[in-house]
């Protein structure tokens, strides 16, 4: 008797190995895929904005790593006394404007450069809703101005919009255009994060969610090097279950999320990477490992065999990059 509904992810014919670089922008689900690759050493940047929903926003950001975009003063605002940007997370403001803008340009720089030289770009889609500013806003030359986030700004300020389906295909399109001219080997990963927007309401979530689905899988069918991770569909008609969200109903949990990134891993990770994911793994736990008494010998020895291990691993696979878990293990931090 199966108690999952099945569901074939074909796997990439060019997967994710060790020394490709790879750049994730969305979501919050983003960052549960690109937390995990980091983890496992993997050359990662991701959201160099911060969190990211809808489609408009994405482009926004991506087309701001092409141009290496230079933010000024004229680009934040001023409310509940510190300085935001409307394309920014709140994590880049500050009650220093100066701060905000180094803070911001140096990240859209990093990114610029890592841009350049990527292998691939991993795009997760949350919401098909913009938030858009009106004209009660105080900025009236910031009329119809689709923002990142709404940094806790009077409601009166934006109007909200469900963005048509060939809304998204023109945003998306445009952005791999841009994308592939400035880097001709750039590969697409989309995914539509299984996190539901209740807030926007049962249907209105089910409407916004078939938007970007339908526009993604527009984006595979129509160009070379762009391919789909269904997050979405495995949360949603594999799993299908209260018992795999947070307390929320609205974020999937821990089980539901290692899940998830298990059948990444099947299908978008190359075979040769998989087994140097499990020694770097035990590494990474031992990292994280708590001693009660840390003075013991046995915590030292604990200590010495897994910087000894993190060693071998770097002069084995020189890819990789030890050396916050060496200095843990030595003692230097």
């Amino acid at each position: 008797m199966d108690f999952m509904s099945p569901i074939h992810i074909p796997k990439l014919p060019e997967p994710v190995a060790y020394g490709n670089k790879l750049l994730l922008i969305g979501s919050c689900f983003t960052e549960h895929i690109g937390n995990a690759l980091a983890d496992y050493k993997f050359n990662v940047l991701q959201n160099p904005h911060g969190i990211l929903f809808e489609p408009a926003s994405v482009r926004h950001s991506l087309i701001s790593y092409i141009e290496n975009k230079r933010y000024t003063e004229a680009d934040l605002f001023y409310l509940n006394e510190i300085w935001s940007s409307w394309h920014h997370h709140s994590r880049f403001s500050h009650i220093n404007k100066e701060r905000a803008l180094d803070a911001m340009n140096q990240s859209v720089e990093q990114a610029h450069h890592f841009l350049k030289d990527c292998d691939w770009v991993v795009i997760t889609l949350g919401s098909a809703f913009s938030y858009i500013l009106s004209s009660d806003n105080p900025e009236k030359e910031r009329y119809d101005l689709h923002v990142a986030n709404c940094h806790r700004a009077p409601g009166q300020w934006f109007y909200k919009k469900l963005l048509g389906i060939e809304e998204i295909i023109a945003a998306m399109d445009n952005t791999y255009h841009r994308l592939r001219t400035f880097n001709p080997k750039i590969k697409i990963l989309f995914t539509v994060s299984p996190v539901r927007h209740l807030r926007d309401g049962v249907t209105e979530n089910n409407r916004s969610k078939a938007r970007l689905i339908e526009v993604v899988h527009h984006m595979v069918d129509k160009f070379p090097g762009v391919y789909y991770f269904p997050a979405y569909e495995l949360v949603i008609d594999v799993l299908r279950d209260y018992r795999f969200y947070d307390i929320d109903l609205a974020h999937p949990n821990y089980q539901a999320t290692e899940f998830v990134l298990e059948k990444f891993t099947e299908a978008c990770i190359d075979d040769a990477s998989k087994p140097i994911m499990k020694e770097v793994r035990q590494v990474s736990i031992a990292r994280r490992h708590k001693a009660f008494q840390p003075d013991t010998h046995a915590h030292q020895q604990f200590l010495k065999a897994h910087y000894e291990k993190a060693k071998g691993l770097m002069e084995k696979y020189p890819f990789l990059n030890l050396k916050e878990e060496m200095d843990y293990f030595s003692g230097m931090n």
